[in-house]
């Protein structure tokens, strides 16, 4: 039972907190007394944070991120982040993702003159590929031809072969045709050699 009653107690102290920004355009006093009729001990910015404690239909307890406390008009009080903060943090943002977008391209200058020159041996390359290609259609080709050549003269022999054969026959017949005459001319002549 005690548990509820310090639940209940407690339920309006943090159903009430929640955080609040000074609206555009505006310094507003931050005071001691509920009322804001003293002088105010610090001047908020507009865009400035704080935490509202309790809230009546004229003023507001707040507390600062820095943990100071006090009292301003509620009615300058709005539960979106102003313009003015909303600039601010998008200029910001803006100007990291630049520096981040510059530190990229600082990082990936040296893999692009990589990737630059890696391009061109490419190129260099297909070019070679080409020229290459371009011999071997024409060494098809001279291939091509000697095929058609040898099938044309495949029962043939070469002319050089022709002229040793008939040399070594006319050579063979000459020493063929001195040997027979010399044999018949001894045989003719008991043995001995005329001519």
């Amino acid at each position: 039972m005690r548990l509820v009653i310090v639940v209940l107690v407690l339920l309006p102290v943090i159903a009430v907190a929640e955080t609040a920004y000074i609206t555009d355009n505006l310094r507003l006093g931050l005071h001691q007394r509920a009322d804001t009729s003293d002088r105010a001990f610090r001047m908020l910015e507009s865009g400035q944070q704080l935490e509202i404690i309790s809230r009546d239909r004229n003023y507001a307890n707040v507390q600062l991120p820095d943990g100071a406390r006090g009292y301003v008009k509620a009615a300058y009080l709005v539960s979106e982040k102003p313009a003015k903060l909303i600039v601010a943090e998008t200029a910001a943002e803006r100007d990291a993702l630049r520096a981040e977008l510059e530190e990229t391209k600082q990082a990936f200058a040296g893999p692009a003159a990589t990737i630059q020159g890696l391009k061109d041996d490419v190129a260099g390359l297909n070019t070679k590929l080409s020229d290459a290609n371009e011999e071997i259609s024409d060494l098809r080709k001279e291939n091509a031809s000697i095929q058609g050549l040898k099938e044309r003269y495949k029962g043939s022999l070469p002319l050089t072969w022709v002229a040793a054969a008939i040399g070594v026959c006319l050579v063979g017949g000459f020493l063929l045709g001195l040997w027979w005459v010399d044999r018949s001319s001894r045989r003719r002549h008991g043995g001995i050699r005329i001519y």
